[in-house]
């Protein structure tokens, strides 16, 4: 050991000291402040599947290879932080003692193989993503870089600081060879051996190329440690503890049923709610939870869930990244004064601290963020801009995308209700709906003596349930819109006339039946909501009173009513067995009960309801009904969990749609580049909104006036009623599932619908959308 080991170990030695001393400072600041949030105990448990999630997630980066692209080098790159990272404490031993080693580990051929690969695999990675991120730039127009709002500096910065350590693993190595320190086969030093070979053999360079690699990681530490804020540093810790901590246990991500409203830790009781105790929503930062606080902190800043996001993607003003980012900023600016025991009270005044010199040892800019409303204007100092907060769709593509499993609708949702409840401070157009559902039970104040008028010009007699349930089998939930909105209405008769010609046994409520509650929960309205799913709640258990918990079955036609009814309902006592009607038609006609005699031979595509798709990963029966009616499938460049939604989500359906594109609109454009005759979905809130946006592009004379909206029940009935011609020509019944006959399948019943990313059905994804 000579006097420049001695210098430079002691140079590394002093550094490391004051870096990793900021570091655990730092980690310790930040589960200080992520515990501001409110408790949330639903997250404790179960460990072993939790656990299970998380090792799936991180070691295959199951969503992380959303994007093929990409996963792959952060794959490389994460690896070789994990595990290269005993390359960077070896550098300790390396910088005094230039031939040391791990004990037993530097002795096997294999370890130094690793090690190799993770040199390389780091260095290939690292500049793989930065080219990704070039190629991504937000020089690109018309916001189609998923990087736009991303702090660039700091993504360069780590990028540039894995490649570098990267370099440093078989610098280090190539030195060590040139000495001559280890005897191994070319394959386990496939690079450092004739790097080696280039090198003079001595101790010292070991140990400069140790410290200076050390001095690279410490640089890192550093500034990591100064900026709490850098998600694109920070998540290499935090998204463990996100992952594991995600909404759901069994590792689905946080879409179809709502996270309740928490107050305390506990589910809020409105009999016995005290708005000046409880929280209602998120009205501050500190009104999210704990798990919030550290959604906040985890973002990477990736940009995913904003390139599939509809709002941002016609020019509105939400970003799902910059919602998140915007409330990590303000969270953690106003930390110090949360720690301090700040609080303040729904008219802004202080209530948490007191004395003459109350805010004495508090940071001034902490105070002045503590004066800022979450949700308000820029002149207002708000932190979320209104227009931002009320353009989100609630469609969940953001929460399908993210990586470390944010849960970005659940945050969206809390702010609403605060908005709503609290404040009264929402959209005017909601004003209506709002008093429609209270008064009339349905958005669109109808009376609910109408509720059976669909049935009017049936050759049949629709069964209305009298006080038993008889010998029926379903329960035949009609739905706000399918009883009431006149395009809607064709698709709940051609359900029942397909249902009848089946001899499927069923019932609806009529007068009985009122609104799930669905846009008044996703507009921030959850008292509403729970005063119409408590009293859903009652009758359906009257009508199912006699009918053996399992055998209590739903069939909905309204993708919105399914996700409430099979989601949320149980939470409340509502324990029923809920099927779409696609998925009952499709068992119909691989049970050959339904027949097609005449195939339609039209070019249709799908439009992917995001309440029946993303929120409850319905793909395939859907399109095996297209292909069963004879059509032939022509999919969208955006479908199946990545299909663009149709605007009407998240209560927009009642709201002007003033900012941008218009969603309808842009999706209506993307399914015409499809060349269809017909636009099919499984959604009564799709087909008004797709139907508006054909209408309009008519009107543009952009349109063919042949092209219409049509639900895929509609197909299945022309199908199934038409007779066939004489001769017809072979029509081409392409099914997502390559081998997969809907009429002649019948095993094919119990296969569960699979994501269309593993079933491959039509055209890639466009590059802005990778």
């Amino acid at each position: 050991m000579g006097a420049l080991q001695l210098t430079l170990g002691g140079i590394s030695v002093a550094v490391s000291v004051v870096a990793w001393s900021m570091f655990v400072l730092t980690i310790a600041r930040m589960v200080r402040t992520i515990r501001l949030g409110q408790p949330d105990g639903t997250r404790n448990g179960p460990f072993v599947p939790r656990l299970t999630t998380l090792i799936k997630e991180f070691a295959a980066h199951t969503r992380m290879n959303k994007l093929r692209h990409v996963g792959p080098w952060h794959w490389l790159v994460m690896w070789g932080f994990l595990i290269g990272s005993a390359a960077l404490f070896e550098a300790y031993g390396e910088v005094f003692v230039p031939s040391w080693g791990w004990p037993i580990l530097d002795h096997w051929t294999l370890w130094h193989l690793l090690m190799e690969v993770l040199g390389v695999g780091t260095v290939v990675g690292g500049v793989a993503l930065v080219i990704v991120r070039q190629a991504n730039h937000p020089r690109r127009a018309d916001r189609q870089s998923r990087f736009a709002g991303s702090n660039f500096w700091q993504a360069y910065f780590v990028e540039a600081v894995v490649i570098f350590e990267g370099i440093g693993i078989l610098g280090v190595r190539a030195a060590k060879s040139a000495m001559g320190t280890h005897d191994l086969p070319l394959w386990a030093a496939f690079v450092s051996e004739p790097l080696g070979n280039l090198l003079p053999a001595s101790p010292d360079l070991v140990s400069v190329f140790a410290f200076v690699k050390l001095m690279g990681a410490m640089v890192w530490v550093v500034v990591v440690a100064k900026y709490m804020t850098m998600g694109v540093a920070w998540h290499r810790f935090s998204a463990f503890f996100n992952i594991y901590f995600k909404r759901e246990a069994d590792g689905g991500v946080a879409l179809g049923k709502l996270k309740p409203m928490m107050s305390d830790g506990k589910p809020l009781d409105f009999e016995e709610a005290d708005p000046e105790k409880d929280v209602f929503g998120a009205g501050k930062v500190e009104d999210f939870s704990w798990k919030g606080w550290l959604d906040f902190t985890t973002c990477t800043e990736c940009g995913r869930c904003q390139s599939q996001c509809p709002a941002w993607n016609t020019g509105k003003p939400l970003s799902p990244k910059l919602l998140i980012t915007q409330l990590r900023d303000h969270a953690y600016a106003k930390a110090p004064y949360l720690l301090a025991g700040g609080k303040r009270d729904v008219t802004g005044e202080e209530v948490g601290l007191s004395g003459d010199n109350m805010y004495a040892g508090i940071d001034v800019l902490a105070i002045a963020e503590s004066e800022r409303p979450l949700v308000g204007t820029g002149d207002d100092g708000g932190v979320i801009d209104p227009d931002m907060l009320w353009s989100c769709t609630s469609c969940g593509a953001c929460v399908e995308q993210c990586p470390v499993d944010i849960e970005h609708v659940d945050h969206i949702v809390d702010m609403r209700r605060y908005q709503v409840m609290i404040e009264s401070n929402f959209p005017t157009e909601l004003n209506a709906m709002f008093k429609n559902l209270e008064n009339k039970g349905n958005p669109w104040g109808q009376n609910a003596k109408d509720r059976l008028a669909w049935t009017e010009g049936l050759d049949f007699e629709v069964p209305v349930f009298d006080g038993e349930f008889g010998d029926a089998e379903y329960l035949f939930w009609v739905g706000c819109a399918g009883a009431f909105e006149d395009r809607a209405k064709k698709t709940t008769r051609a359900v029942a006339e397909l249902l009848h010609m089946a001899d499927v046994k069923y019932t609806v409520l009529g007068p009985e039946e009122t609104c799930t509650g669905d846009p008044a929960r996703r507009a921030g309205n959850e008292f509403v909501f729970q005063m119409l799913a408590q009293q859903n709640v009652e009758v359906l258990n009257s009508v199912f009173e006699d009918v053996e918990p399992l055998k209590r079955k739903v069939v909905v036609t309204c993708a919105h009513c399914f996700n409430t009814l099979a989601n949320e309902y149980p939470e409340l006592g509502g324990q029923y067995e809920v099927v779409h009607h696609t998925q009952l038609l499709n068992r119909l006609v691989r049970e050959k009960r339904l027949v097609p005699v005449a195939p339609v031979a039209e070019d249709v595509t799908y439009h992917d309801p995001c309440y029946l798709g993303r929120h409850n990963k319905v793909y395939d029966a859907p399109r095996e009904l297209v292909g069963a009616s004879g059509a032939a499938l022509r999919e969208m460049p955006r479908h199946g969990d990545r299909s663009m939604c149709c605007g009407a989500g998240g209560a927009r359906m009642w709201m002007e749609e003033r900012i941008g594109k218009r969603i309808n609109v842009e999706r209506v454009d993307e399914a015409l580049g499809t060349a269809p005759s017909k636009i099919a979905t499984g959604c009564p809130f799709c087909r008004v909104m797709l139907t508006d946006g054909v209408t309009s592009r008519q009107n543009d004379g952009v349109a063919s006036e042949k092209v219409e909206v049509v639900d895929v029940a509609q197909l299945l009935l022309t199908a199934v009623k038409r007779k066939p011609a004489p001769a017809p020509a072979a029509v081409s019944t392409s099914l997502p599932a390559p081998d997969a006959d809907p009429l002649e399948n019948g095993a094919a019943d119990e296969k569960a619908d699979l994501p269309t990313d593993e079933v491959p059905t039509g055209t890639a994804l466009p590059d802005q959308d990778k």
